[in-house]
């Protein structure tokens, strides 16, 4: 998609309107005319011509509009290249990157969990009738809303100017995560999880007659692109059949895992986008859910390379809910929060805490064939960017690569729980040493003001 197009439909916008005003104002004259009958009736029937003409201007006009915007989904057996993804998306909060994802043009667009916030959150008390955090809680600080409640929220996300516009110009999947699930951090024993199902397939847009319809759960799969050059995606649900958190019970369900374990085992592909760790050549992970960005790369889990690229999220943002005066103190701890798997990106780091959106390009021509994935921030521009070699994550590289190149293979081959603990707590270590520090010097102040009072009250009294 061009992006003079979103201007284009600014512009019939603006002049639909202008039409619909004055097609009102044509309207209540007629009406006074007819009712009144204060002119004669060669000036009536020019009212309404006038009235009629404005009504078929409209008309062409929202034609116009829907022909210039009609599909550019994506065909059965069309190459893909271009797959944009995202998650944490607040239906209330400004919806600026839209333009964009609309400016990427992607073929492909995959939510990834949150696409709404359906669920209410209590204000954060520690005092008071209903309080929600501390050891006095004694309510839930989140509650889920009504149906009718969930139906709006998600009516209000699809109705979005500019993701309507997506909707139509792109093939748009997902999958949900707790907020849209309906109760933040809910699993299997959620109640409304059935009325929620079907509101979710209808924001996507699913047909009545798919068979996600029929299932416990929203988990699916789809293949793009014609044979040699394939993308299959495979969309887990991690809320439908996920056991308490206290216990160690499942995730996905048994139904889930035996259904993946088909879809792995299945035809074999060019590329996989898929949510978990299974060995199949090809594979890229894709997550969100956590309020930043990164990209991961993990390189002894298969025979290749593993990398993940997570995107979150699309509103939502730790710096979103950080007070201005305070993010450099955010800027400061990322650096200190140890990672052995995150790829490096020559950006500015901090603005993967900032609001982003994911995209997956495929260079199908180039000799051998290059994968990019990058985050972007609202303004289009990539903040992490990584090309990976399709043949470098085909099973049997990892050996050649660590021939190669040592280091780096097995700098990807540690995780954080092997680093010495001075060095996997040293944000703990940072954190209290700074507040032993502001405690120190707060008793050394009260001690400094105690000691003064009491001279100066010695001083008076002997004076």
């Amino acid at each position: 998609m061009e992006f003079h197009d979103l201007q284009y439909l600014n512009e019939v916008g603006d002049m639909t309107h202008t039409l619909v005003l004055q097609l009102k104002s044509k309207l209540r004259v007629v009406e006074n005319t007819v009712k009144g009958e204060m002119w004669s009736c060669q000036l009536r029937i020019t009212r309404l011509f006038e009235v009629v003409f404005l009504i078929a201007c409209c008309f062409l006009i929202t034609f116009s509009a829907a022909n210039n915007n009609h599909h550019h989904v994506v065909e059965d057996g069309a190459l893909v290249s271009r797959i944009a993804f995202g998650s944490c998306s607040n239906q209330t909060a400004p919806q600026m990157i839209w333009n964009a994802i609309m400016k990427f043009e992607p073929q492909v667009f995959i939510w990834l969990g949150d696409n709404i916030y359906g669920d209410n959150k209590r204000p954060f008390r520690i005092l008071g009738k209903q309080r929600t955090v501390g050891p006095w809680k004694n309510v839930a600080r989140f509650y889920p809303s009504s149906e009718h409640e969930m139906q709006s929220k998600f009516n209000q996300a699809k109705t979005h100017p500019v993701y309507s516009l997506l909707r139509n110009r792109s093939k748009v999947i997902g999958t949900w995560d707790d907020h849209d699930y309906g109760l933040n951090d809910a699993g299997k024993e959620f109640a409304a999880k059935i009325t929620n199902q079907k509101l979710l397939l209808d924001f996507l847009d699913e047909p009545l007659d798919s068979p996600r319809r029929k299932q416990a759960g929203v988990y699916t799969s789809y293949t793009f692109g014609p044979v040699g050059t394939q993308i299959k995606v495979i969309l887990l649900d991690t809320r439908y059949h996920r056991d308490s958190l206290s216990s160690d019970g499942s995730v996905l369900g048994s139904a889930q895992w035996e259904w993946l374990e088909k879809q792995l085992y299945g035809p074999p592909t060019a590329i996989t986008i898929i949510g978990s760790s299974i060995q199949r050549d090809g594979v890229l992970f894709i997550s969100g859910d956590v309020h930043f960005a990164e990209i991961a790369r993990y390189d002894c889990a298969t025979g290749y390379p593993l990398y993940d690229i997570t995107s979150s999220g699309l509103t939502q943002s730790i710096e979103g809910v950080v007070p201005p005066s305070l993010r450099f103190f955010v800027r400061l701890m990322a650096w200190f929060i140890p990672t052995t798997v995150r790829v490096a990106a020559q950006n500015c780091r901090y603005k993967s805490w900032q609001p982003n959106f994911g995209v997956i390009e495929v260079e199908w021509k180039s000799d051998p064939v290059i994968l990019k994935a990058e985050v972007r921030d609202t303004n289009g521009l990539p903040v992490i960017s990584k090309k990976i070699l399709l043949s470098g994550i085909q099973a049997g590289n990892l050996e050649r690569a660590a021939t190669n190149h040592t280091a780096s293979w097995q700098k990807y081959c540690s995780l954080e729980v092997d680093l010495p603990w001075i060095v996997r707590y040293r944000m703990a270590i940072l954190v209290f040493s700074a507040l032993t520090v502001l405690l120190l010097a707060f008793v050394g102040l009260a001690c400094s003001t105690i000691i003064l009072c009491r001279k100066w009250h010695y001083k008076c009294k002997h004076d």
